[in-house]
This record gives structure tokens, sequence and C-alpha cells, in this order.
């Protein structure tokens, strides 16, 4: 053995969040909610979810020696530990996996923000990964198409397109059972200030030359010839090529501009998951009241009564 392994400094150990604070979690993002939103296993999902945006968010941010789980972590523990979701540990496999299948049913919105000749393109890169896209999200409940781009576009840039947005200016298309629709927004001015307004979602914010991001094809899929990973960019671009041509810049394109991309805004040891004070604010709370789609079958027929839990809560606090 090598002296060098012989006094090699053990990985940290990292605890698991103590059941005082998965009790703490479960009744500010579970119990204290809507009763409506109580009522079917995907809402309980999303206010689960949200529940872990929180604890990595803050709880970890804040104390280091806890451990960053996965969504999927996460929710077992939180079942396994709360009065509350306890009676259900024994679907919690069935519970997930619809929940997974169901979001990537809800229709996605955002935009593809040009500068003033047409030439770039803004892409955001997502906290974890290395791939790219256009900026967009996820549908609330009852929202509009057109305000769902403005909503997510402006958490994850920092930007509001409310006033550049033409509700009649965008490209569809659907990947599997998923809709994406992306608003063209048009003539964004270079000195514009981009930063996203949420934790720890985006890494990076850049301009991106058009003429150099590489069309869909099996090689961009995974890794397009920039080097980039574009799959969910790529196949736009046709398309927007096709709009930019019958809708010409009123700025004239630049001969002088630098051919590659220009970051505009990078976090802080992003790729380790840690945190950065570049951020402003958290996630909002609309993210957890999604548009609901039609209900797998494990959300069918489902009622969450709290209300013998509260008694007993009551109880315990009046003893």
């Amino acid at each position: 053995m090598s002296s060098m392994n012989r006094y090699a400094i053990p990985p940290p150990k990292y605890a698991l969040p103590p059941q005082e604070l998965l009790d703490d979690l479960c009744s500010r993002f579970v119990l204290n909610v809507p009763k409506e939103d109580q009522q079917s296993f995907e809402r309980i999902l999303f206010l689960v979810e949200y529940a872990h945006w929180f604890y990595e968010d803050n709880s970890v941010e804040n104390n280091p020696s806890l451990k960053s789980l996965t969504l999927k972590e996460f929710t077992s523990l939180l079942f396994n530990n709360c009065n509350v979701l306890k009676p259900y540990v024994a679907h919690i496999d069935d519970i997930f996996k619809d929940f997974t299948s169901y979001k990537v049913r809800v229709p996605v919105t955002g935009a593809i923000i040009l500068d003033q000749t047409y030439e770039r393109c803004l892409l955001v890169k997502g906290w974890k990964g290395t791939s790219w896209s256009f900026p967009r999200g996820k549908k609330n409940k009852d929202e509009e198409d057109h305000s769902c781009a403005i909503r997510e576009v402006l958490e994850e840039t920092g930007f509001d397109v409310s006033k550049l947005l033409n509700k009649d200016a965008y490209i569809e298309m659907i990947f599997g059972q998923q809709r994406v629709r992306l608003y063209i927004v048009a003539g964004v001015k270079d000195g514009t200030l981009f930063a996203p307004l949420t934790k720890k979602e985006i890494s990076e914010i850049a301009w991106h030359v058009i003429n150099e991001l590489p069309h869909a094809n099996a090689d961009v899929i995974s890794r397009g010839s920039t080097g980039l990973k574009l799959y969910m960019v790529a196949p736009f671009l046709a398309s927007l090529k096709s709009w930019i041509s019958v809708h010409p810049p009123r700025v004239s394109p630049r001969p002088n501009r630098p051919a590659k991309g220009l970051t505009l805004w990078k976090a802080r040891n992003s790729s380790g998951g840690s945190s950065t004070t570049d951020y402003q604010m958290s996630r909002t709370v609309a993210d957890v009241y999604p548009y609901v789609a039609r209900p797998s079958r494990s959300f069918r027929n489902f009622r969450f009564d709290t209300g013998p839990i509260l008694q007993a809560v009551d109880a315990a606090f009046s003893s």
C-alpha cells in the first residue's frame, strides 16, 4: 500500500434528514395546502417535489452535512417517515412511475430569444446537466401558453419578454406525448442583462450564433459538431431559419462580430451542485400546481383524508 493511499482522506459522510425536518417539510408542503390539492397523487407528488426543492435549496445549503437526494430518494424517505403518507408506502414505486409518466405529458412553453440582428439566440444550460435549451418550462393548471412562456423565461433568465412576445409567432413541436411551444421573441438588445431568478436550475446563459448550431440529426442528439448537447434546440432550427427568412431584422448583420457564442451569466460551482450567491429568489409556489392531464391508473379514485391526522396532532398539543 502506498503512503498516499494509507493517509488518504476518507470521503465525507452525509446524514439523512432527521425526523423533525421531515415532519416539518411534510406539514409545510403536504398538509398546509388547499384541500383540493390533496385529492390526487399527481398533485401530492408535485407538492412532494416542491418540498424536495426546498430541502435541496435551503436545508442542504444551510447544513452541508445533510445528504443531497434525488427526487425518488426524497419521495421514498418522506413516504416512509411521515404518518400522513405511510399508508401508501406499499405503492410508492407505482406512484412515482406514474408521476414521472404524467410529467412528460404536461405541455411546455418558452421562448426563442433573438438579438437585434437575428444572428444569435439565447440558450440556457441546466444546473447539473450539460445540455442546452431555449428557456422554457411546464404549464401550470389553467395557465395560458403565452403566460407560461413569460413566467418561465423570467424565472430562468431574469428577462421580461411580455412586451416583445407576439402570441401568433411561435414554433410548436411534439416530442413523444409532450407538446412544446416556443414563442419567437426578436430584437433583444446586446446590453440586456440576464440572470436566473431561481436557485440551482440554470448554470449558464449565453448567446449562440444560429448558423453555428447544427440541425437535428443522429449526431446532434448526443453531441453536436460544436461540442454542445443540443437535442432540445436542434429540432427547432429549420423552422426558426424559415421564420427569419420572411421576417428580416431591422438591424443589419455585423460582419465583425465574433463567430463563437458569448456567455452572459454563469453560476459559480454549479457542476458540483454548490450554492451560488448570484440568485435572487427561489422557485415560485405556482410550480406546485401544474397543468392537469388525464391521470394515470395509480391516481384514480384517490382520497387523501387528513382529518384524523390533524385531530391527533391537536390532541397531542393539548395534552
